[in-house]
């Protein structure tokens, strides 16, 4: 054999391809960013060769939902998700995200989500997805955000759409798609697309179905007992009508008892509709406090007019008694949602002291009341206050292991980064999957298409989240003894162990636990899309 002048062989681990199949034990070669030979490789001259005995080499991790958009760049997130085994992460979640437009509104509504974009300012899907070319160390795919999508064609307006502003949304939708978006993704619970209505939706799908891309959507109603009608309408726009012949669908963050989702998904199966869902491997959820205790027309508001509304005393008053109790009312917080609410981030400096408390010690610790608290809070972060959400129903580890075991299932964090007490599941979703849900869920091969192969399909990245030769090389090195979280809702930026070294690309990011500072990701493209640059086409 003739040396590569730069080839890369793990030698001596137990490769578990994401088939399903068995572990074996086999060398792979990384040549040109791509797997090689599986097998038996022999030395050259000038190879780097990695120890993995011990170790299963295992597709790299693929986060099916994520919000570290405009975080990849930062080195913190960086190590946090390669320390999981993650080698790309799905953004434009929730319908909200930078492109199409200038990513000015998007940045500043999800601000306490997304966090900000160091460099775009606009250009569209395309340009967002050069700016992630050789930047980060990790790949990143991106669904084409219906919110911002409505949001540059009709502002906040609340009504339904005409003809001529549906036609020019399914335009921006096809041109990011054309751009290289894996797909559509909603958020019915997030302005704008809670005024947009299934007729609208399922237009928009029309260019997807063309397209071959994925229907992606945090469903209306605030999921758990809402599930149930939140999944028919998810059916009814996947599956069409007269509107386009059927689009594949993925619930996102699917929170609800796994008998019923097992029951739910059946039905919409039974109805027509090819759903697949993400769920972190936690209870308790993270979001906006606005949308949480706030009416939704406050979300629609520009924030300095929401900032004022919020400081009228006589608005107070009308929130206190006309809105407050219906939070009570909200089936996942009930009346005890004061203690239920606790806050992750603000950016206001003299509330710094407030990230780890609930409302209700806010309060305390204030001598107001949790109206007046809540209601101080946002308006001093000017909206941007993010928090972990208790919910009345702590299903238990065997609950959620019984729902991670269904064929439909791919891993997602639903990570967010922003904030000084975020939620853990950002740097311990993969993580506790490996750890926690081995051996209850899925065997290691299970794990490997829950968390890589099965995703890689469903978004369409077709040589990624499998090992064979030709495919990219995505991998990850994986202590069977030793992988777990460390991440709590106390110590929430904590880093997993048991994953020291990951590629990306075929680029070595991750080595005995650390960065390396090689920048082997890329934006991920269709691999039909026509964008003018195939740097990071799959």
């Amino acid at each position: 054999m003739i040396p590569h002048p730069d080839r890369t062989v793990l030698r001596g681990g137990l490769v578990i391809d994401g088939t399903g199949g068995q572990r074996r034990a086999a060398d792979l070669e990384i040549a040109d960013g791509r797997i090689g030979a599986v097998g038996d490789v022999p030395a050259l001259p000038g190879d780097t060769v990695i120890d993995c005995r011990g170790r299963f080499v295992m597709p790299g991790f693929i986060d099916a939902h994520s919000h570290a958009d405009g975080l990849v760049f930062d080195p913190d997130v960086q190590l946090a998700l390669l320390r999981q085994g993650v080698t790309t992460v799905i953004g434009g979640q929730d319908g909200v995200s930078y492109a199409p437009g200038d990513g000015v509104w998007a940045s500043r509504y999800f601000a306490a989500i997304n966090g900000p974009h160091p460099t775009y300012a606009g250009g569209g899907v395309a340009e967002l997805l050069a700016s992630y070319d050789d930047a980060s160390p990790l790949n990143v795919g991106y669904l084409v955000p219906a919110g911002t999508v409505r949001h540059e064609v009709m502002g906040m307006r609340t009504g339904r759409a005409d003809a001529v502003e549906l036609a020019e949304m399914q335009r921006l939708v096809a041109d990011g798609l054309d751009a290289g978006a894996l797909g559509l993704s909603t958020g019915l619970d997030y302005v704008p697309g809670i005024f947009a209505d299934a007729e609208e939706l399922t237009a928009l799908c029309a260019p997807l179905a063309a397209a071959g891309g994925l229907y992606v959507t945090h469903m209306r109603g605030g999921y758990e007992t809402n599930t149930a009608a939140g999944l028919r309408e998810v059916a009814a726009i996947c599956t069409g009508g007269d509107t386009h012949p059927g689009v594949r669908g993925h619930v996102s963050h699917l929170h609800v008892d796994a008998a019923d989702a097992e029951r739910l998904l059946a039905q919409a199966a039974a109805f027509g509709a090819d759903l697949s869902f993400d769920m972190y491997p936690y209870t308790r959820g993270c979001t906006l406090v606005s949308m949480a205790v706030l009416p939704p027309e406050y979300s629609a508001l520009d924030v300095d007019a929401a900032v004022a509304r919020l400081s009228d005393p006589a608005e107070r008053a009308r929130l206190r008694d006309e809105w407050f109790p219906s939070v009570a009312d909200k089936p996942s917080l009930g009346p005890e949602w004061p203690s239920m609410i606790r806050i992750g981030h603000t950016p206001a400096a003299d509330w710094a002291w407030a990230p780890g408390l609930t409302l209700a010690e806010i309060a305390g610790e204030r001598g107001t009341d949790v109206v007046d608290a809540t209601l101080d809070l946002l308006v001093a972060g000017r909206l941007e206050v993010n928090a972990v959400m208790a919910v009345r129903d702590e299903r238990p580890v065997e609950n959620l292991a019984r729902l991670f075991a269904h064929d439909a299932h791919t891993g997602g964090s639903d990570g967010i980064f922003v904030g000084a007490v975020p939620h853990p599941r950002a740097a311990g979703s993969f993580a506790r999957y490996l750890g926690t849900y081995v051996g209850r869920s899925f065997d290691w091969e299970g794990a490997a298409v829950h968390l890589a192969a099965r995703a890689a399909d469903r978004f369409g990245l077709a040589d990624r989240g499998v090992i064979r030769p030709g495919a990219a090389a995505d991998l990850a090195i994986v202590d069977p003894a030793a992988a777990a979280d460390a991440a709590t809702y106390d110590a929430p930026r904590a880093l997993a162990r048991g994953i020291d070294d990951v590629f990306v690309n075929g680029t070595h990011v991750l080595r005995d636990g650390a960065l390396t500072g090689l920048l082997g990701g890329r934006g991920l493209r269709r691999p039909s899309a026509s964008t003018t640059s195939t740097e990071g086409t799959p």
